[in-house]
């Protein structure tokens, strides 16, 4: 049994996530900006804590003692939040304050949860500057989503340029992440050039991937894409 700390428990992968880690019988923290907003999240083996994981002296306070994290957090507070109020810096601060506060508290590995427009092309481009790369019904949305992936990115490069201790992976899931999709168990990893366009997955089938990234780690130090099986 390990004792994982979700930041972002809140949101569906989180949610989803925070399910899986309980059903192989982990202890988890759940950390939200509010508490207050989520009080269906606690129960046996959850406890629900207020954290921001921008805050390096808080992600230290609360990961001490545990034995992995998980970051599947956005920058915003709500649904009343959208793109129109991004801060483009949200996930290099994230990152500084995760690698810091982890380092700090003795936590050795950290799984974030990636967005499908940051991985490659076939040609070597980003997802993010071809629309071609996205089924037609997503692409209006992945214009608009492109300051929300360029902030990604940024969190991502940050992460490799760091010099940590901390083991880190982040695993990126396909444009077509579906909320009601079944848990199967089963998915495939790739590197970091996107899936077909087609490719699926379920959060249930995401949860799973990250729980067992925490208990047997298999890339480090990498980010890699995540997909569901043919």
């Amino acid at each position: 049994m390990s004792r994982i700390a979700i930041f972002g428990a809140g949101g569906r992968a989180g949610r989803a996530i925070t399910g899986e880690a309980r059903s192989r019988g982990h202890q988890v923290t759940a950390v939200v900006r509010d508490p207050g907003r989520y009080p269906d999240l606690a129960g046996d083996g959850v406890r629900v804590v207020a954290g921001d994981v921008t805050d390096a002296r808080a992600v230290a306070a609360i990961s001490g003692g545990h034995d992995a994290v998980v970051e599947a957090v956005t920058p915003f507070s709500g649904p009343d939040h959208g793109l129109d109020e991004l801060d483009t810096g949200f996930f290099v601060t994230a990152a500084d304050a995760l690698l810091s506060g982890l380092a700090e508290a003795g936590v050795p590995r950290l799984v974030a949860i990636g967005l499908f427009s940051t991985l490659e092309t076939p040609g070597g481009g980003l997802v993010m500057d071809d629309p071609e790369a996205y089924p037609p019904e997503f692409r209006p949305f992945a214009e608009r989503l492109r300051p929300f992936a360029a902030a990604h990115a940024a969190g991502l490069d940050r992460l490799r340029e760091a010099d940590t201790t901390v083991d880190w992976v982040m695993l990126t899931p396909p444009a077509r992440l579906e909320a009601d999709g079944v848990r199967t168990g089963g998915y495939r990893i790739g590197g970091e050039t996107a899936p077909p366009p087609e490719s699926r997955l379920s959060y249930a089938d995401l949860a799973v991937a990250a729980i067992d990234e925490i208990g047997t780690p298999r890339h480090h130090r990498t980010r890699v894409s995540v997909f569901g099986e043919s």
